[in-house]
């Protein structure tokens, strides 16, 4: 089988943004292992900060994640904020990867997220024995990094200006629904 993107392919946004919007089930068939060897972790979070702006761009709060194997570096979830777009107070972009992800053993797994986890992602993190997260994005929010360092994961922070730029003006814009977002509904009475 013919990989359309391959170890020769440069890392570009426009290749990135392919690689965010595809079903994870079909990247195997499309991107050549070799390719995912090759990517940082400057890569990683560059698409999900495109799942962020996927999200945005729905109307949704503009929060991503991604989730790799760390030996093969390919990725096997990824996902975005839907809480809006769902009607569902749990779809964060942390948790819709791990249900990309699906049931497996996240203990040689890294999460990367565009925002510092809530106080349920970064649960689920640590309750799922992830190994390392990436966050990136803790000027807007943060405050669960040192919970999970005590919990035995890996935490680094790799901002991204695209992202930190994309939340500051949904939190501008749509402060109640930040709000929601972390805290629920009886916190924007």
């Amino acid at each position: 089988m013919k990989h359309f993107i391959t170890k020769d392919t440069p890392v570009t946004d426009e290749t990135l943004n392919v690689i965010a919007h595809l079903p994870t089930k079909s990247l195997s068939a499309i991107v050549e292992n070799e390719f995912f060897v090759k990517l940082r972790d400057r890569d990683f979070m560059r698409i999900a900060v495109l799942l962020a702006q996927k999200s945005y761009d729905e109307d949704g709060c503009p929060i991503g994640g991604v989730i790799i194997d760390n030996n093969t570096r390919r990725i096997v979830g990824k996902g975005h904020n839907t809480l809006v777009q769902d009607n569902d107070p749990y779809n964060h972009g942390e948790t819709s990867a791990i249900r990309d992800a699906g049931r497996q053993d996240f203990s040689n797994n890294t999460i990367f997220t565009t925002l510092s986890p809530c106080d349920v992602c970064a649960t689920l993190i640590y309750m799922r024995q992830f190994d390392r997260v990436v966050v990136g994005d803790v000027t807007n929010a943060s405050g669960n990094e040192q919970m999970l360092r005590e919990k035995g994961v890996k935490v680094d922070i790799l901002e991204d200006p695209v992202g930190i730029a994309l939340y500051a003006k949904y939190r501008t814009e749509k402060p109640e629904l930040d709000l929601e977002d972390w805290k629920g509904l009886a916190a924007c009475r």
